[in-house]
């Protein structure tokens, strides 16, 4: 595997292809902001991008948003603490059994913590609190970070399906639902044509995709996942991600989020 082809890949080869593409564009045109490959490639126009995304409806409704720990949506995190949202923060790569970090301007604010610090992923883990998913509010608004888009609502990150497996961890113990809205913010070289991104059952569909000069609403043409697919889950996920195996051993007697094991 090239290096541009990034150290997630070798399990979808039109999508490894398709990320070291996006990787490559950013770079030569100069938007990226540092060394894209291998991550959520942070962008300019990020900041405006986070700005567009708080003017539409789905936004301004939300009072608790969930949104993953990448560069790019430092600027969403921001936005949403200092707008009095509850923000929910994916542990990076889901290394606890708690694997969201609960973050509040509230709290923030009574520990005299800036708001700016926090947003940036490591702050938040040092200040937030780690909280299972029984101490969880179900999610209004759910913000991933994107490799390449297409206007269809396909997606892809950076390989790894972390995106994925916490939306359908989330769904599963019914903190996110069919209808909850799924947005990214990404820079326009981003948006590919629909037949690039061939999605698979287990993936979630993108209702939103917001650059800063556009926000394309999108009309998914499939229910999202219902929840967990044991059957994709790779061997090194069930071994590295704490909380799939508990949920593994406790899915054979029924649960919800207020008696998951654990909790």
């Amino acid at each position: 595997m090239s290096q541009v082809e990034g150290s997630w890949g070798g399990y979808h080869p039109q999508k490894d292809r398709l990320r070291g593409e996006i990787w490559q564009r950013l770079k030569q045109e100069g938007v990226a902001v540092g060394d894209p490959v291998d991550r959520i490639p942070n962008f300019v126009g990020a900041g405006e991008a986070a700005v567009r995304l708080a003017s539409l409806d789905v936004w301004q409704q939300a009072k608790t948003v969930k949104c993953n720990p990448d560069s790019p949506q430092i600027p969403v995190r921001l936005r949403a603490l200092q707008e009095g949202k509850r923000l929910y923060m994916a542990v990076p790569r889901l290394t606890d059994a708690r694997c969201f970090v609960e973050l509040t301007a509230e709290g923030l604010q009574e520990k005299q913590i800036p708001l700016e610090q926090v947003a940036i992923a490591h702050h938040a883990l040092s200040y937030g609190r780690l909280v299972s998913f029984a101490q969880m509010q179900p999610i209004d608004l759910a913000v991933v970070g994107c490799v390449a888009v297409a206007r269809n609502g396909g997606r892809t990150g950076k390989g790894a399906g972390f995106a994925d497996l916490e939306l359908a961890m989330l769904r599963m113990l019914g903190l996110v639902q069919a209808t909850t809205p799924i947005v990214t913010t990404v820079h326009p070289l981003q948006i590919v044509a629909d037949e690039r991104l061939p999605m698979l059952p287990h993936d979630w569909l993108l209702n939103w995709v917001v650059t800063a000069q556009d926000a394309i609403a999108i009309s998914p043409t499939r229910p999202q996942p219902t929840g967990l697919d044991w059957d994709t889950i790779r061997p090194e996920q069930y071994q590295r991600i704490p909380i799939l195996q508990q949920l593994r051993r406790a899915s054979i007697s029924g649960f919800g989020s207020k008696d998951f094991p654990g909790n």
